[in-house]
């Protein structure tokens, strides 16, 4: 059981739920709830299942591909950008993805749940815990997930329309910042990699 735990929180602060809620809710902003239930099943099960086949087959692959993890954060960094841009310098919500039906699956799923970060952790997890034991507190920690973002509509109740549109605005300028990191860590793993 301790093993668990040890392998779980690490999981927990990449996955950092609670730090994508402010997202989640900026994202989600204005669906209706049978709506929003859709795209937090669907956040889950493609968080998940990104995760459990990165566990698998990810490192050999992307060895095999020569795609780095820092080629990650940079592509999800800029994908990321795209979005707070649009929802920064835009007077109402609309997302670059014209499709709402993959709300959930991009960029709710990845990589906002299951991101660099968390396929980083879920790397180096597997060489000190197993595969077992990482796929475990993955699948936790996402799930985890899965209930906050679900209980969205009564936080966002709590706070009100206006303090929801200042939230909504302020998440996406965290989500740029939050983009530019990871472009940035992204560019300086593959400058030292160059040296």
């Amino acid at each position: 059981m301790k093993e668990f735990w040890l392998c779980f929180v690490p999981l927990f602060v990449a996955v950092d739920a609670i730090g994508v809620l402010p997202l989640f809710l900026s994202l989600t902003e204005g669906l209706d709830p049978a709506r929003l239930k859709k795209v937090v099943v669907q956040s889950v099960i493609t968080a998940s299942t990104v995760a459990l086949v990165f566990l698998s087959i990810g490192p050999v692959l992307l060895e095999f591909m020569g795609i780095t993890v820092s080629d990650f954060m940079i592509a999800g960094g800029v994908l990321l950008f795209a979005i707070a841009l649009n929802d920064l310098l835009t007077g109402e919500k609309r997302h670059p993805m014209g499709d709402h039906g993959s709300l959930g699956a991009v960029p709710i799923g990845v990589p906002l749940i299951t991101g660099p970060g968390v396929l980083t952790t879920c790397i180096l997890l597997v060489g000190i815990d197993g595969r077992l034991l990482t796929a475990a507190a993955v699948i936790a920690n996402i799930a985890l997930a899965g209930v906050l973002f679900a209980f969205s509509g009564p936080i966002t109740r709590v706070i009100g329309r206006t303090g929801a549109k200042t939230l909504s605005k302020v998440a996406s300028l965290l989500l740029a910042a939050f983009a530019v990191m990871l472009i940035r860590k992204g560019i300086t793993d593959v400058l030292v990699l160059i040296k």
